[in-house]
């Protein structure tokens, strides 16, 4: 059975940024960490070390990131955002939406695009699968988590970068 692959649109400044950052996590973090086990190891009985434990939990955090960050660039689609044509959402935008009277914006993609302190959510998400392909003044709905419909207007569309 052929496993899903999960395709993660990216900037190229996105997935330079997460190069650079699987690069140090390969390199001169790993061996932080592999030299804290050793030096805690070296201290002995590894049951009540705190150091030891704390360093393992470190390491295992980091092997974590460091497998999403391959997959998410063995899958990426490495591209310039759309360019806001004929005000329909897509990927790597800012979304601006009408949701039960409540103005909210957020941008549609991953998060490994974002580039300051703004709500992103994803494409597969129910509100961003409602959104993407809609155009401004249209209202779409979708089913929440909760099983609730929920009708969304779509406001303003514009390039994030």
């Amino acid at each position: 059975m052929a496993e899903h692959q999960t395709q993660t649109w990216l900037t190229q400044e996105a997935a330079d940024r997460l190069r650079a950052e699987l690069v140090d996590l390969e390199g001169p973090r790993r061996a932080d960490i592999i030299a804290k086990i050793e030096s805690a190891r070296a201290e002995g009985d590894l049951k009540e070390n705190g150091g030891y434990h704390a360093a393992r939990e470190e390491q295992g955090k980091m092997e974590g990131r460091i497998r999403q960050l391959k997959h998410m660039l063995e899958n990426a689609h490495i591209g310039t955002p759309p360019a806001g044509e004929s005000g329909v959402v897509g990927l790597g935008m800012l979304v601006t939406v009408d949701i039960a009277g409540d103005e909210v914006k957020f941008l549609l993609g991953s998060r490994e695009i974002a580039t300051d302190d703004v709500d992103v959510y994803s494409e597969k998400s129910p509100l961003g699968a409602a959104v993407l392909g809609a155009k401004v003044g249209q209202t779409v709905t979708y089913t929440a988590p909760n099983g609730k419909t929920i009708s969304v207007g779509v406001i303003e569309a514009q390039t994030y970068f």
